[in-house]
């Protein structure tokens, strides 16, 4: 029997926006901590600043705004004619092509490396994020990288978060069904409750971690902790009064943005703030998602080259480490020298330019694969996996706001 198409509640402009700008920040930060860089790149210039260099804490972000979306698309408008199985295919259908196309093309560079190597065409030492065998490759297509079975990142190392936000698709969808089965939403809020702050409170005083960088290891109670949050912020919103200037509404996002700013600012000299990073995201978030059409930030933020940067996102994540390798190869080939004469006109030059390059390659293929791999991809893997593909990611609104 076929499941009827599930139309998915169209995104909010603004936050697949916020989901642009922060996977290009993570972009940034990883380029500006590379090993590599920062032994051929002597003057780091204005990018070496404590906002890029703690941008990892805005995965945190991710998950926050997946909560919501989720509970946006399914808790607040598909409640009583929930499928499981549709909703685990159309999760699988948004995450797993691109993984495994990425993964393809890493096997592919890691064979051809080890060919030039026996071959005496380049040295072989290894760049980073490559700590690749057989055994990592396989929990990479299964999606079990980050679940505890090994202790490092492997092949696409930013694909950690995809590892343990598909499992945490299955907690979603395993409560929502059991509350369907129990007869009312109150019972997933509940457990929504109950789940994310246990997983929080055991981050944050079990575990003796001095910051919340948990990836491959206890990442998935990161995650869930961050998604559970964000499905909270969804069913908050809907009950927040509407009779608020639209200029109060500016000022309360100027607000919830600043403290954004500030969190990931502060995160590198105060590690056990990050505890907290989640309920700030959350903040700036809903008043997002609650004030649509309060004053600049929601228009900046739907400005079309930000909106094509949100619809791309997924992308400009998931490709950024292969570009970020094959960078650095380019940059151990050209030597010291072109270095060395850029930053005698401008000390940092080289450093900004080389991120200027950096970036620019991974919108290029972001873009490639946003068209070619992401899209085509899901509906074939939807076709055949038996579920209508009439859904597009790219479908979006100028906001939306859950009902009561």
């Amino acid at each position: 029997m076929t499941v009827p198409a599930h139309r998915e509640k169209a995104h909010v402009l603004t936050l697949d926006s916020i989901r642009g700008i922060a996977a290009v920040t993570v972009v940034v930060h990883h380029v500006i901590l590379m090993p590599m860089f920062l032994a051929a790149f002597p003057y780091k210039a204005w990018i070496d600043c404590s906002f890029f260099r703690s941008g990892w804490l805005l995965v945190d972000l991710f998950f926050v705004l997946s909560g919501i979306v989720m509970a946006l698309s399914y808790a607040e408008t598909d409640f009583g004619r929930f499928s499981l199985s549709d909703f685990m295919v159309r999760r699988l259908a948004r995450v797993y092509p691109l993984h495994v196309v990425m993964l393809v093309a890493l096997l592919v560079f890691r064979l051809a490396r080890i060919s030039l190597v026996a071959m005496g065409v380049m040295a072989s030492d290894p760049a980073t994020f490559e700590v690749n065998n057989a055994y990592s490759f396989v929990l990479n297509v299964l999606l079990l990288h980050s679940l505890g079975f090994v202790d490092y990142l492997s092949w696409n190392g930013p694909s950690w978060s995809i590892s343990v936000e598909f499992y945490t698709y299955v907690v979603f969808g395993l409560l929502l069904l059991l509350s369907e089965r129990l007869g009312s939403i109150r019972y997933f809020y509940v457990c929504a409750i109950a789940l994310g702050a246990g997983c929080w409170i055991v981050i944050t005083f079990t575990l003796g971690k001095s910051d919340l960088a948990l990836q491959t290891d206890f990442g998935l109670l990161r995650c869930i902790a961050s998604f559970f949050l964000g499905v909270l912020t969804a069913r908050a919103t809907s009950h927040l009064p509407r009779a608020v200037s639209v200029r109060a509404q500016g000022i309360i996002q100027m607000i919830a943005l600043a403290l954004t700013i500030i969190q990931v600012s502060i995160a590198e000299a105060y590690p056990a703030t990050t505890f907290v990073a989640p309920l700030t995201f959350a903040i700036f978030l809903g008043s997002l998602l609650a004030f649509p059409n309060a004053a600049l930030v929601p228009a900046l933020l739907s400005t079309k080259p930000l909106v094509w940067l949100g619809r791309r996102s997924y992308s400009v994540y998931m490709v950024h480490a292969f570009v970020v390798l094959l960078a650095e190869y380019l940059v151990k080939a050209l030597g010291a020298r072109p270095v060395a004469a850029l930053d005698s006109i401008y000390p940092g030059l080289a450093t900004t330019l080389n991120l200027a390059v950096v970036v620019a390659a991974v919108l290029a293929l972001s873009n490639f694969t946003y068209r070619f791999v992401e899209l085509p991809g899901g509906r074939v893997l939807r076709r055949a996996l038996g579920r209508a593909p009439g859904f597009s990611s790219s479908q979006v609104a100028p906001s939306a706001r859950p009902s009561n």
